[in-house]
């Protein structure tokens, strides 16, 4: 069955102030279905557990939140490739920028598994809230790979110019997420392991819906799993267009791990007050987010075009 031919945003013509506008209003909608990711955790949790409970889940989330930074970041410099070589004309070499950011989610998905308890003790978990926030980690943690695509396919998109799509099934998934924590925390008492779960599972459902909708349409690159191969050169330069961007938000991730640790250490209480009040900032940085997502595509595909001035 032949496939319908969806044109992709071609931002290299035309006006700059309102393609912008209409790009980046998606974008920030979805990044505000996924900051409500962990503020419908610390509500349910928090409707239905103890104060333990939400003490993990505050602290998990928080670095989980360092963690999804940073490969949000490094999708970022896929973005930017990706849209070099659309705005280029060099639609096939696209497919490539895809296949070198696959390995490291499979690293960092091994390093939290690995590393939770070490982790949650250098966080000053409190003593209450230690089991459950290593298990939260190490949940989260496994699904890594998870948010590495999650985060890569909406990366992809917002390259071909399409913003809409990521906000369609990040939606999907903020829905699943807050079903499933309704179902694992109230119903069946899993606690702080329910919401990781439920996390978890929410972004598969968003990288499948993800896939599905990849396969159906027709992209203006070529991506064969037979390609699949390191390519150094592409990776260096998805790490060089990254890499500055994941060190400043890891440097404003770190430095709210540094005051959760310290607060940690104040007990259980506090631990769970400052989480939730943490969740209401993760909102505020949202605006300057998608400003800056969305600056990336339109910039990459103009310089990959040679248009500059």
């Amino acid at each position: 069955m032949k496939r319908k031919k969806q044109q992709y945003g071609d931002f290299t013509t035309g006006p700059i102030a309102a393609p912008l506008i209409r790009f980046s209003l998606p974008v920030l909608a979805a990044l505000f279905l996924q900051a409500m990711y962990g503020a419908v955790d610390l509500l349910i949790v928090g409707q239905f557990t103890t104060s333990a409970d939400v003490s993990a889940v505050a602290t998990g989330s928080q670095i989980m939140m360092l963690i999804t930074g940073l490969v949000a970041s490094f999708a970022m410099g896929t973005t930017i490739l990706l849209g070099q070589k659309i705005g280029a004309g060099r639609m096939k070499e696209g497919g490539q920028v895809i296949v070198e950011f696959i390995v490291l989610g499979g690293i960092v998905t091994v390093l939290m598994v690995l590393f939770a308890e070490p982790i949650s003790t250098v966080m000053n978990a409190p003593e209450e809230a230690y089991t459950r926030t290593v298990s939260y980690v190490r949940i989260c943690g496994a699904g890594t790979l998870v948010i590495t695509a999650y985060n890569l396919l909406g990366s992809v998109f917002r390259g071909i110019g399409d913003s809409r799509t990521p906000l369609i099934t990040v939606a999907i998934a903020t829905g699943v997420n807050i079903l499933g924590d309704l179902l694992l925390v109230a119903v069946f008492k899993m606690g702080t392991a329910g919401a990781a779960l439920a996390t978890v599972f929410a972004q598969l459902i968003s990288v499948l819906i993800s896939l599905q909708i990849i396969r159906r349409r027709q992209l203006p690159f070529e991506f064969h799993w037979r390609d699949v191969r390191p390519d150094m050169p592409v990776s260096r330069r998805i790490t060089r267009l990254g890499f500055p961007i994941a060190l400043q938000d890891f440097l404003v991730g770190i430095s709210f791990l540094v005051i959760m640790a310290i607060v940690n250490s104040l007990g259980l209480i506090a631990s769970a007050g400052v989480g939730c009040a943490e969740r209401v900032c993760a909102f505020i940085m949202l605006v300057p987010s998608a400003f800056m997502q969305s600056m990336s595509a339109f910039v990459a595909q103009n310089a990959g075009a040679g248009k500059r001035a």
